[in-house]
C-alpha cells in the first residue's frame, strides 16, 4: 500500500462477505478501479453464517451466477420444531414454486468454499483481492474518508465502503453506528457435523441434491432464541443462537445449549454417526430494520451488509445472506450513481426492495421480545398435540377443556395468549 494520493483507488471495500464481494464485483463491471480486503487468508476463512442462500439476490448481482455457484443442496422442505423438555413437535411444509425459473428458490452454501468462489468472480471482473490484512483505521481530511490504514501503511481511494460485518469497527470510527447493545444481537454457535449424503437424503425424506431446512424453537432454556439445523452435500450444519442479555441470567451458555441440543431426542437421531468437522461462533444482528442506523453514508465513506443491520431474524427464517447481497449491489450503484451519496444509496436501496421488505416485518421484533414465546408456548404446543393423540378408557375429554388444561399446566392465562396473539397479529 502507499500513502501517494495519485495512487489513490476509486473504491477500497473493506470485507470479503458477499456484501463486499457483491460491491467490488458490481464495481468492477462499471469500470472503477476497487480493492476488495479482507482480514482472512481467503475470502470466506472468518466468515460464519447459519448457510442458507436465496437464489434471487446472487442472480441480481449477475444472472448467471446462482447456476454456477458451489452450493451444497436445494431447499426443498422447510421445517419448523417445537420442543419441551424432551419432547418435540415438527412441523414439514415440501415443495413449492421456484422463485426464479430454472432455479431453487433457495440452497445451502459452505461459506468458505462459497466466498472464496464469489471473490474469484469479482476478481475476474477487475477487483484486486487482497487478502491478510486487518484495517487499522480510516483516514480523514477535511471531513472526508479519504483511505484507510493498515499495518503502519495507507492506502487512498474516492469511496471506503465498510462490510466488515456485525460489529464494524469501521462504521463506528465514521460515527454512523455506536456499541452494539446486549439486546441487539444473539450469539450463534455452529457445528458442520460430517454426514454420508445417502444417509442425509434418508433422514431428512429428500432426494438427490435435495435438502431441509429446518429451525427450532424452545431450545434455549426459556432464552430468547432458537436453533437451526441446515442440511449440507455430506454434512449438516447445526447452531443455537441466544441473547446475550438473557443467557446473563440464565447460567447457561450458548455452548451448552448447542450440546445439549445435539442430544435432543428430536435431533438427535438426525445426526447419528456424524462427526464434527467445523466450530465456529458468531453475533448476529437481531433488531431489523430498527437497527439499521440513520445514516448510512458521509462524505467518501458507505457502510453495508451485516454492518449497516441489514439481517432479519423473524423466527420462522433467518435473512442474511440475500439481503447482504442486494445491500452490496446498492452500494455499488450509488457510488457509480455520484452526487449525493446518501440520496443515492438510499434510492437504490428502495429500488432493491431491500428497504421496503425490512420495514413490513419490522413489527416481529415486538413479537420475537416476548420472553413467553421460548418459555411457555413451546410446552403449551406440545401439550395441545400431545392431547389430540390421547387415547386411553375414559371418554374423551371435549376440546375446550383439553385447551384449559394445557393453559393451566403451562402457567398461561387466557387472556395473556390473547393479548399476545394480538401483538402477533399487529407485527404482520
Amino acid at each position: 500500500m502507499t500513502g501517494a494520493a495519485e495512487d489513490a483507488v476509486d473504491v477500497i471495500v473493506v470485507g470479503a462477505g458477499p456484501a463486499g464481494i457483491a460491491c467490488a464485483f458490481r464495481l468492477a463491471r462499471a469500470g472503477r478501479t476497487v480493492v476488495l480486503v479482507e482480514r482472512g487468508t481467503s475470502a470466506g476463512s472468518k466468515n460464519v453464517s447459519g448457510g442458507r442462500l436465496y437464489t434471487y439476490a446472487l442472480e441480481a448481482v449477475e444472472a448467471g451466477l446462482a447456476a454456477q455457484a458451489p452450493w451444497e443442496r436445494s431447499v426443498v422442505r422447510e421445517q419448523v420444531m417445537v420442543m419441551d423438555g424432551e419432547r418435540s413437535l415438527t412441523v414439514s411444509l415440501a415443495g413449492g414454486p421456484a422463485s426464479t425459473p430454472g432455479l431453487p428458490t433457495s440452497v445451502t452454501v459452505l461459506r468458505a468454499r462459497f466466498d472464496e468462489w464469489f471473490a474469484g468472480k469479482a476478481e475476474e471482473a477487475g477487483a484486486l483481492l487482497a487478502t491478510g490484512i486487518m484495517v487499522d483505521s480510516l483516514i480523514e481530511e477535511g471531513g472526508r474518508i479519504v483511505g484507510i490504514r493498515a499495518g503502519g501503511e495507507e492506502m487512498r481511494a474516492g469511496v471506503v465502503v465498510a462490510a466488515d460485518g456485525v460489529s464494524s469497527v469501521l462504521a463506528r470510527a465514521a460515527g454512523l453506528v455506536g456499541e452494539l447493545s446486549a439486546e441487539a444481537v444473539g450469539v450463534g454457535v455452529k457445528e458442520v457435523i460430517a454426514l454420508d449424503a445417502s444417509v442425509i437424503e434418508d433422514r431428512f425424506a429428500v432426494g438427490q441434491g435435495e435438502g431441509a431446512a429446518t429451525l427450532m424453537l424452545g431450545c434455549t432454556d426459556g432464552v430468547h432464541g432458537g436453533g437451526f439445523l441446515y442440511t449440507n452435500a455430506a454434512s449438516v450444519s447445526l447452531g443455537v443462537v441466544a441473547s446475550p442479555a438473557g443467557l446473563s441470567g440464565s447460567g447457561r451458555t450458548v455452548h451448552e445449549m448447542l450440546q445439549a441440543l445435539k442430544g435432543h431426542p428430536g435431533v438427535r437421531p438426525l445426526i447419528a454417526g456424524g462427526h464434527t468437522l467445523e466450530y465456529a461462533a458468531h453475533l448476529v444482528r437481531e433488531d431489523g430494520w430498527r437497527g439499521v442506523p440513520r445514516r448510512l453514508t458521509r462524505e467518501g465513506f458507505l457502510v453495508t451488509g451485516e454492518a449497516a443491520g441489514f439481517v432479519l431474524n423473524l423466527g420462522y427464517t433467518v435473512r442474511g445472506m440475500d439481503l447482504a447481497l442486494l445491500s452490496g449491489i446498492a452500494a455499488a450503484e450509488a457510488i457509480v450513481a455520484g452526487g449525493d451519496l446518501e440520496h443515492a444509496y438510499r434510492a437504490a436501496l428502495g429500488r432493491s426492495g431491500l428497504s421496503a421488505t425490512m420495514r413490513a416485518v419490522r413489527g416481529y421484533d415486538d413479537l420475537l421480545q416476548i420472553p413467553r414465546l421460548y418459555r411457555m408456548y413451546p410446552g403449551l404446543a406440545l401439550d395441545l398435540a400431545g392431547s389430540i393423540f390421547e387415547v386411553g378408557p375414559e371418554v374423551p375429554r371435549p376440546v375446550r377443556r383439553r385447551v384449559h388444561a394445557a393453559l393451566r399446566a403451562n402457567h398461561l392465562p387466557l387472556r395473556t395468549v390473547l393479548r399476545d396473539g394480538l401483538v402477533g397479529v399487529r407485527s404482520v
